[in-house]
């Protein structure tokens, strides 16, 4: 059985110990999605998922905001390093999601009628001018 290279009078530096001291400078100077550091270290975003959800549960982080997605939910953890209280997750009530699916049905039906107006104006011909008569 081959025996692995000697170490000894090498430096050996493991890829992820770099990556993990990278990823802590970079919440160290900012807050970050997962994806924005994913983008930034290099590592595969579940594996900078898994990073941070151990910073949080071992206390070293803490939520500091959450990315809306395109509805307005709040959709991705923004982490901080440091101690912290975790920002709350923003819900909305039944009321206000019924007036929101309330107003939102009555805008797509609002252009709806418009649209159906604009092809019905477009579908009538120009009304017809009266010929002038000639006079004897």
């Amino acid at each position: 059985m081959p025996m692995p290279p000697s170490p000894k009078g090498k430096r050996m530096i493991k890829i992820n110990a770099i990556m993990q001291a990278q990823l802590i400078k970079l919440l160290l100077d900012g807050t970050y999605t997962c994806k924005e550091l994913a983008e930034m270290t290099g590592l595969h975003y579940v594996t900078v998922l898994q990073y941070t959800r151990e910073l949080h549960r071992a206390g070293a982080a803490h939520i500091a905001a959450w990315e809306k997605d395109p509805r307005g939910r709040d959709l991705s953890k923004i982490y901080k390093l440091g101690e912290g209280t975790d920002k709350r997750r923003q819900k909305k009530t039944q009321a206000e999601r019924q007036i929101a699916y309330r107003a939102k049905k009555k805008q797509i039906k609002l252009m709806e009628l418009i649209r159906c107006n604009a092809l019905s104006a477009e579908k009538t011909p120009p009304p017809l001018k009266p010929e002038p008569q000639l006079m004897d």
